[in-house]
């Protein structure tokens, strides 16, 4: 089971009302459903969940999504002193914030396909600096 493996990467997103929470949470779903990350539930972290600050504090890999500046998910980890290894803010990929819409699924892909480049890159990384 990949859950028991301490180097396998949590994914935590945030899941508002707006288009671009939902893209974030569209994509950490994904991620979970591709067996790239195991997602796991940031209302429990920020809701001081015992069992879930504990799997956030586990010392896994942690991929924070946020869909806009307000940067909910990030917060909920930082309030127990965790700090993401890759941090995506969506709007920076261009993902807009509307209230009362659906997201666009094309662009929830485009941002599960860079976030699966940016884990492929940072583990090329990690092998390069073994190998020296």
């Amino acid at each position: 089971m990949v859950a028991k493996d301490p180097n396998f990467p949590l994914v935590y997103s945030c899941s508002g009302c707006s288009s671009a929470a939902q893209t974030a949470n569209y994509a950490a779903l994904q991620l979970d459903r591709r067996g790239v990350a195991e997602m796991s539930c940031i209302a429990g972290v920020g809701g001081d969940v015992p069992q879930l600050v504990r799997v956030a504090k586990s010392g896994r890999p942690i991929i924070a999504l946020d869909g806009c500046p307000l940067a909910c998910t990030r917060s909920s980890l930082a309030r127990h002193d965790v700090t993401p290894e890759h941090y995506h803010q969506l709007n920076e990929y261009g993902v807009k914030k509307r209230n009362h819409m659906d997201f666009d699924r094309e662009q929830g892909d485009a941002v599960v396909e860079r976030v699966i480049a940016d884990l492929d890159r940072h583990r090329a990384e990690a092998v390069s600096e073994e190998q020296e």
